[in-house]
């Protein structure tokens, strides 16, 4: 899978000084090297294949975040995709409160992004 460059229309959601700054910018290149294509959606960096939304970086007061757009068709055998509210019926997140934390999850968090992909280019949806 070819790698791809970020985005210029999304740097400045990476370089405006703020809490979180070191993180999304780890998660940034961990989610580049999956081969998805970095795009601007909602104020915050979305990351798709085919045009069809896979991951997004989100930033909370507590936590920065990787939602995953259909994360309830994920295994989710490290059991750490979190539902956001109980209305929430596909996306589920991971959340992170260091770059330590992100270090260690990468190759769990590429696994779950490449699983991801496949059940988009399958098609599968959430009931």
């Amino acid at each position: 899978m070819p790698k791809n460059k970020s985005n210029p229309k999304a740097d400045w959601y990476f370089t405006k000084p703020r809490k979180w700054q070191q993180e999304i910018k780890l998660l940034r290149s961990i989610i580049l090297n999956c081969g998805l294509k970095e795009e601007l959606k909602w104020g915050c960096p979305c990351y798709t294949i085919d045009e069809r939304n896979i991951v997004l970086i989100h930033i909370f007061k507590e936590y920065c975040a990787v939602l995953f757009f259909k994360g309830a068709l994920l295994k989710d055998k490290e059991k750490i995709l979190v539902q956001q509210t109980e209305n929430v019926q596909s996306a589920r997140q991971i959340r992170f409160i260091s770059t330590e934390e992100i270090t260690e999850l990468k190759p769990v968090l590429t696994l779950y992004i490449n699983e991801a992909v496949k059940a988009e280019k399958a098609g599968l949806k959430v009931k």
